[in-house]
C-alpha cells in the first residue's frame, strides 16, 4: 500500500532503532487474545455466547462512524472500545503492564495516565519518559492525530474524538513500550512515541488502558517500526470456536507469507484516509453463481476495507440481499432458524445434514476460497448465522472472513498475502 509514510516517518525525531530486530533474528512474534475469550479482562461470564455474537456484530456496525463522509475531519476516525483483539504491553522504565486494544483500523499509540484514576500510567515513576516539544518533527507529523501545543508553548499534545462522542487527550510522548514476545523474551522498543492520556472520557472500559494503533498513518506501531520490521506484518486468527484463546501477529522476517497456496492482492491507498488498508474485491461466488461487488466510493479503486477489530463483513445493502438469497438457496439439509438476540438475519441449526455451498471471495489477482467458519458464525450449540451485514456506508472485510487464514502486509511491495492455515499451530 503507498501510504504518505516513508517521509513521515523521515521526519519522525523518535523513530525505534533497528537494532532491537537484529536482536530478535529480523523480526518477532507477539499474542493477540480476543476480548470475548476467558481470560480477557472484558470477559463477562454473565454473558450467553448468543449474547456476545450478537454484541460483537453491533460492534461491527458501531466502527462504521469513523469519519468517512469528511475525510478532512481528523478528529473522528473510529468508535472507542470496538477493536475486538488485546494485546499485552508495558511502558516505562521499570516497565508498567498494559492491557491494550491491538487495532488496525487507527494509528496513535494512547493509554490512560495520571491523573486519570482507572489502571493509570505514572510518568514520573518512569526514567525513559520524556514529553515531545512542539517544534519537534514527531508533534508535526501528528498533525493528522490533533496535535497542538500546551498553554506555555512547551510540550505537544494530542486530541482524539471519536465517532460516539468519547474522547483521548494528553501530552506527546516519547516512552519505552515493551511487547511480550512469544518467545518470552520482550522485546523493548524505545523513544516510542505515544499520546499519554490526561483526559479520556465516555465509552472507554476502565478494564483495557488503551489503544495500540495498527493503521497505516505515520503515528501507529506499524509506521513507527517502519524500516526495522522492513514494512511487513501479519497475523493468523483463531476461530472463534476453537479451544485455543489466543491468536498471533507477526512482525519483520516473521511476518513474511510464503509456500504454498499463497495469494496476493494489491493493497491500495487513499491520501484522504491513510489510516485503511484498502482492497478491490471484485465479485463473491456462491456455487456457480458469481455477484459483482461495488462496494465504497472511497478508497480511490479500492472498494473494501481489510480490518482485524471488526467482526463481521460489511457490504452494500444491494449486494447483500443477493449474496443472502444466493446462500439460502443453494443450502441444502439442515433447518433455518431465527437468530436468538434478533440481529442475524440467516441462520441454521447446525446438524449434519446442513451443506454450505463453496464460496470465493475473488479479490483483484487471488481467489479466496472461504471456509464453513469465514461464512458462518456460531452463535450457540444450535444456531449459526451467516457473517455477513448489510451496510451503504462503509465495506469493511472482517475478522471473521479472515480467520483460518494466514493474513500478511508487506507494505513496500504494497501486497496483502493469504494463506489457508491452521491458526492454532502458529
Amino acid at each position: 500500500m503507498s501510504f504518505p509514510i516513508t517521509l513521515a516517518l523521515a521526519t519522525f525525531c523518535c523513530i525505534i532503532m533497528s537494532a532491537f530486530v537484529d536482536a530478535q533474528s529480523g523480526g518477532f512474534s507477539i499474542n493477540l487474545v480476543h476480548r470475548d475469550f476467558e481470560g480477557s479482562p472484558f470477559y463477562n461470564p454473565k454473558e450467553t455466547p448468543a449474547r456476545r455474537v450478537g454484541i460483537a456484530g453491533r460492534r461491527s456496525i458501531g466502527r462504521v462512524s469513523r469519519s468517512i463522509s469528511d475525510p478532512s475531519d481528523p478528529d473522528a476516525q473510529l468508535t472507542a472500545n470496538n477493536g475486538e483483539y488485546l494485546v499485552n504491553i508495558s511502558l516505562g522504565t521499570p516497565p508498567f503492564p498494559i492491557v491494550a486494544i491491538a487495532d488496525t483500523g487507527s494509528d496513535i499509540i494512547w493509554t490512560q495516565c495520571k491523573p486519570c484514576t482507572k489502571r493509570l500510567f505514572d510518568t514520573k515513576s518512569s526514567s525513559s519518559y520524556r514529553t515531545v516539544s512542539c517544534s519537534s518533527n514527531a508533534c508535526n507529523s501528528l498533525q493528522s492525530e490533533g496535535s497542538s501545543c500546551s498553554s506555555d508553548g512547551s510540550v505537544c499534545e494530542y486530541q482524539v474524538s471519536y465517532g460516539d462522542q468519547s474522547h483521548t487527550q494528553g501530552d506527546v510522548a516519547a516512552e519505552t513500550l515493551t511487547l511480550e514476545s512469544k518467545t518470552g523474551n520482550p522485546v523493548a522498543l524505545p523513544k516510542t512515541v505515544i499520546g499519554c492520556g490526561h483526559d479520556n472520557a465516555g465509552t472507554f472500559s476502565p478494564k483495557g488502558s488503551g489503544i495500540v494503533g495498527l493503521g497505516g498513518g505515520p503515528a501507529s506501531l506499524v509506521s513507527q517500526l517502519g524500516s526495522s520490521i522492513g514494512g511487513k506484518f501479519s497475523y493468523c486468527m483463531v476461530p472463534y470456536a476453537a479451544a485455543k484463546p489466543t491468536s498471533t501477529m507477526n512482525f519483520g522476517t516473521n511476518a513474511v507469507v510464503s509456500g504454498n497456496g499463497v495469494l496476493s492482492t494489491p493493497l491500495i491507498s487513499d491520501p484522504s484516509q491513510p489510516t485503511f488498508y484498502f482492497l478491490q474485491l471484485e465479485a463473491v461466488s456462491v456455487g456457480s453463481k458469481k455477484i459483482a461487488f461495488q462496494g465504497s466510493s472511497i478508497g480511490g479503486s479500492g472498494n473494501i476495507i481489510i480490518d482485524s477489530g471488526t467482526t463481521l463483513t460489511l457490504v452494500p445493502t444491494d449486494f447483500f440481499s443477493q449474496l443472502s438469497d444466493a446462500v439460502e438457496t443453494q443450502v441444502t439439509g439442515g433447518t433455518k432458524t431465527s437468530d436468538p438476540e434478533g440481529f442475524f438475519s440467516l441462520c441454521y441449526v447446525p446438524d449434519s445434514s446442513l451443506k454450505l455451498p463453496p464460496v470465493t471471495a475473488h479479490f483483484k489477482g487471488a481467489d479466496v476460497v472461504l471456509t464453513s467458519d469465514n461464512i458462518f458464525i456460531q452463535v450457540n450449540d444450535k444456531v449459526v448465522c451467516l457473517a455477513f451485514y448489510a451496510n451503504d456506508q462503509l465495506s469493511i472485510y472482517g475478522n471473521v472472513a479472515q480467520q483460518i487464514f494466514l493474513i500478511g502486509y508487506d507494505l513496500p511491495k504494497q501486497t496483502l498475502s493469504f494463506k489457508p492455515t491452521d491458526c492454532t499451530n502458529t
